[in-house]
């Protein structure tokens, strides 16, 4: 991957690769500024009926026709539990309480965006499900018989959550 980001977001000086420490970061050549790429932060809310499916919804925009837990970026400000709740709501239209986490993940699906996901076990409390935002499809899916996946990891967390079934 080639430099992505090439001014100081402090002075607007040039950014350029120094090594610091044991990797190279990018360093603004007039203030000093050391431009760390850290990864962004992704929340899901695995919600299962009563029959043990899974809610996925299906996406318009980015992976547009694949389906995902339904999902979202935490706000800079934002709490990553409200950040599911809200997200889940957007996307949904219903409400959850989070009764615990399934799952952390990382994500390199895509090369320009590495984000770290947490998967919240969530209980729907009410709203009328209806697909909204960025899907245009919601529905139950028996773990063993999945639409196409747009994310690698939703995969991950589905064996996960299909083995803890199993389990049981």
């Amino acid at each position: 991957m080639g430099q992505r980001f090439f001014f100081c977001p402090k002075c607007g000086g040039k950014l350029y690769y120094r090594r610091c420490g044991r990797r190279d970061r990018l360093v603004c050549a007039r203030c000093g500024y050391i431009f760390y790429e850290n990864q962004v932060v992704g929340v899901a809310a695995v919600v299962l009926d009563h029959r043990g499916r899974i809610l996925l919804g299906r996406r318009t925009g980015t992976y547009r026709g694949l389906w995902c837990i339904p999902c979202g970026y935490v706000e800079y400000d934002e709490d990553v539990y409200e950040a599911a709740v809200r997200e889940f709501k957007e996307e949904t239209n219903l409400d959850i309480e989070i009764t615990g986490i399934v799952s952390v993940q990382s994500n390199f699906h895509n090369p320009e965006l590495h984000t770290v996901g947490i998967w919240f076990r969530a209980e729907v409390t009410g709203g009328v499900a209806r697909a909204q935002s960025d899907l245009d499809r919601i529905g139950y899916f028996d773990l063993n018989d999945l639409p196409p996946l747009a994310f690698p990891a939703d995969a991950v967390v589905i064996k996960k959550i299909r083995s803890l079934s199993e389990a049981i």
